[in-house]
């Protein structure tokens, strides 16, 4: 077991309990210790959400280990479904409570409660949320379809003349990035096209909501990390169509209309000739001419990163230097995609190893997770997060989708701010000399109490931070204040140019010299 002071994922029994928590007549109770009860934190400080998740603990201590640990879980799960009253419950062992070797499941079932109660295997030392999400909502679709199964070969009866085609939407969960704003974004694009959402699963769905997925036309998988591994047990035992596209930015929302469209046999036109975007508009103003061919480094999940990597160079005109997920179910997608933009792949979740190829890469911009957000403010890199896991602030009160035309709105404004903050903090660097402008004035609204200006008797206030100790190229104090007087949307480059042409002649130290004389070399 490796310690870590951050995570990307924790372990299967949260992902379980993001299914559950999304849902509603769902109730999950997780054998555990004391000390496994702190994922409630998870949803009310994170998600802000205003109840606690659905979930009973049997919240065994140290000196139950020498008594039947497995009576407590039978009264535990008893005692849930009286006080809850539940359509359907889950039952499971978080990491800890697996090593005693109780069968929660066993145990549920010799209750013979009068719901269904759906057994979760979740190995903890294996695998992580993300899986284990996938996993339990996979057990609940199967637990809770499998009645309704047809025989093998039966084929699947047409639609009406005249009725509108249904479809579901799979994936949303608790603690998603942006989930509750995608759904309501892809729930009105398909109604522009004439399609009905007949069932949003896991978020917001009912058990009995969830025994009625084979009803509908098709499935349209969200978040395939959550969902994939459902919708295609659908399709194999119903028959249900699932679609592969993942409606992030405008080009990707456009094939996702003409696939949806094809699917369901409707005309996709007037979801295409309505797309209320702005980002086309955007690739051919003046403004984009200030930010094509920035170097972007892009990690996260692998849907958002994947299809971030695509917005980032066919519709920003970015250049992606970095690509990388944590989610090593996915590894073939991102592998590809990696390839696509040629850079190399990274399949981590050392968050070490991502800022050690972050620095490497030397981009102007990172999309990522929190955990990359404070990588960039280290290294002093623009970032926009994309990704879970995040903090409370990415959990906004406006609508902010990612997903859909109004979705591609928001990546423009989320991914250009960054940048653009960039070229005015350029302007003050211009101006840093100036006594309302320079570095220890504060902000202007303070008055008197804002600091005053560095001086030659206090030179201390102009101090330039050290260059990482991992560097096998140093740069002086001198060469890096001159280095920021170069505008941010060329300093990277002329940062690398010059550790190059110092490499090249052996220099371990970068002076001011060394700055201009990698210039003329390079500006011959």
């Amino acid at each position: 077991m490796e310690l870590t002071v951050w995570t990307y994922e924790g372990p299967p029994h949260v992902g379980a309990m993001r299914i559950a928590t999304g849902m509603k007549g769902l109730h999950y109770v997780l054998h555990a210790p004391q000390g496994d009860t702190y994922a409630d934190l998870l949803f009310t400080m994170i998600e802000r959400r205003d109840h606690r998740p659905p979930v009973t603990y049997t919240t065994f201590e140290a000196r139950d280990l020498g008594s039947d640990t497995a009576e407590i879980f039978k009264n535990a799960a008893k005692n849930a479904y009286e006080r809850f009253d539940p359509q359907a419950m889950i039952v499971g062992a978080s990491c800890t409570a697996e090593l005693i070797q109780d069968d929660p499941g066993g145990l549920a079932k010799a209750l013979a409660l009068p719901v269904p109660v759906i057994p979760l295997e979740l190995p903890s030392y294996s695998k992580k949320e993300n899986w284990g999400a996938a996993e339990t909502f996979y057990q609940i679709v199967r637990g809770l379809c499998g009645p309704y199964a047809p025989p093998p070969g039966a084929q699947r009866s047409e639609r009406e003349a005249g009725q509108r085609p249904t479809c579901n939407l799979l994936g949303p969960t608790a603690l998603g990035f942006r989930h509750r704003d995608d759904v309501a974004e892809i729930t009105r694009l398909l109604n522009t096209l004439g399609i009905d959402v007949q069932t949003v699963a896991p978020m917001g769905a009912t058990p009995a909501d969830v025994a009625r997925l084979h009803e509908a036309d098709f499935n349209v998988v969200l978040y395939p990390e959550i969902a994939s591994v459902a919708a295609q047990w659908l399709k194999r035992t119903f028959g249900q169509p699932v679609t592969t596209t993942v409606p992030i930015g405008y080009g990707a929302t456009c094939d996702f209309v003409e696939e949806v469209a094809e699917i369901a046999g409707v005309d996709p036109y007037p979801a295409l000739e309505d797309a209320p975007s702005r980002l086309p508009w955007y690739s051919r103003s003046i403004d984009s001419t200030y930010l094509t061919g920035k170097r972007v480094f892009i990690f996260g999940d692998a849907t958002h990163a994947v299809a971030a990597a695509r917005v980032a160079a066919k519709e920003f005109g970015f250049e992606v230097v970095g690509l990388g997920t944590y989610s090593r179910e996915f590894a073939r997608e991102v592998r590809a995609a990696a390839k696509e933009y040629g850079v190399e792949p990274l399949i981590s979740d050392d968050y070490l190893e991502i800022e050690e190829k972050i620095a490497e890469a030397q981009p102007e911009m990172v999309l990522g997770t929190q955990m990359e957000r404070h990588i960039a403010k280290r290294l002093g890199i623009g970032c926009a997060v994309i990704s879970a896991p995040v903090h409370v602030q990415d959990y906004p009160a406006r609508y902010s989708p990612q997903m859909g035309f109004e979705g591609a709105n928001v990546l423009w404004d989320t991914w250009v701010h960054p940048l653009t903050m960039g070229l005015e903090e350029h302007l003050l660097q211009m101006f840093r000399e100036d006594f309302e402008f320079h570095d220890e004035a504060g902000p202007s609204h303070l008055g008197h109490t804002a600091a005053q200006a560095p001086s030659p008797e206090n030179p201390e206030k102009d101090e330039v931070p050290a260059t990482p100790a991992d560097n096998p190229i140093s740069w002086a104090a001198d060469a890096e204040k001159e280095l920021k007087k170069i505008p941010f949307f060329v300093r990277g480059k002329a940062r690398r140019n010059t550790e190059a042409f110092a490499s090249e002649h052996g220099l371990a130290t970068i002076t001011v010299e060394t700055l201009y004389d990698a210039k003329a070399h390079f500006g011959r």
